[in-house]
C-alpha cells in the first residue's frame, strides 16, 4: 500500500484529538503476524470487555423502543452495567504496562497517534493496547507506524493505522471518538454561554 493510500486509510473515519494512555510493543519481524495468530495472543480482558459493551448495548437496544413503561427496567440495568463496566475497567487497568505506556494524542476508526521520546521506525508493525477508561473501553490490536514527526529534541509524534483489528472493536472506538466529540462539543457551548452572561 502505498503512503499516500495508509494516509488515507487513516482519514477515512473521524479521530478526536484526545489524552488517553497507549502501550506500543514492536512485532520484531518483517510482516505482521496473520489475523488468527493476532487474535490468539488477544489477552482475554480484551476480549472480554468489547463482548461487554457489545452485550449491553444489544439488551438495551430493545427496551428503550418500549417508552416510559421499561422506564424504570432500563434505569435498573444501566446501574447494574455501570456495576460491571466499574469491575471492567479495573481489570482493564491492570493490563496497562508501565514500562510500554505512551500519551495517546489521538484515535479514531482509521488508526492513532501517540508520542514518544523512544525511537520508533516507520513501517514498523507494533501491538497496541489502547486505553478509553473514561468510555470503560480498552482495544488490543495490531498497527503499522506510516508517519513519525519530531515535535522536540527528544518526544516523537507516531501515526500509526490498524493492520488487524476486530470490526466490533473498529465501532466502539468510532462511538467512543463521537461521544468524546459531544463532550467537548458540550463544553465548548458551556463556556460560551458563560461568557455571553458574563459579557451582559
Amino acid at each position: 500500500m502505498s503512503e499516500d493510500n495508509k494516509t488515507a486509510q487513516f482519514d477515512q473515519f473521524f479521530s478526536i484529538n484526545y489524552p488517553f494512555n497507549v502501550n506500543a510493543t514492536i512485532i520484531e519481524t518483517d510482516t505482521p503476524p496473520s489475523y488468527q495468530s493476532f487474535m490468539n495472543t488477544m489477552p482475554m480482558p480484551f476480549k472480554m470487555a468489547s463482548e461487554i459493551i457489545t452485550l449491553d448495548q444489544a439488551a438495551l437496544r430493545p427496551l428503550q423502543t418500549l417508552g416510559s413503561v421499561a422506564g424504570q427496567l432500563v434505569d435498573y440495568l444501566h446501574h447494574q452495567a455501570k456495576k460491571i463496566d466499574l469491575l471492567v475497567s479495573y481489570i482493564l487497568s491492570e493490563q496497562d504496562n508501565e514500562m510500554q505506556r505512551y500519551q495517546g494524542t489521538d484515535f479514531g476508526g482509521g488508526g492513532v497517534i501517540f508520542t514518544s521520546n523512544n525511537l520508533f521506525n516507520v513501517g514498523q508493525f507494533i501491538t497496541l493496547k489502547i486505553f478509553l477508561l473514561d468510555d470503560n473501553c480498552a482495544i488490543y490490536c495490531c498497527g503499522e507506524i506510516i508517519s513519525a514527526t519530531t515535535t522536540s529534541e527528544e518526544v516523537s509524534c507516531y501515526k500509526v493505522i490498524y493492520h488487524h483489528i476486530r470490526e466490533e472493536d473498529r465501532e466502539i472506538l468510532v462511538r467512543c471518538s463521537l461521544h468524546q466529540q459531544s463532550k467537548q462539543l458540550q463544553i465548548l457551548a458551556q463556556q460560551r454561554n458563560n461568557q455571553s452572561a458574563k459579557d451582559k
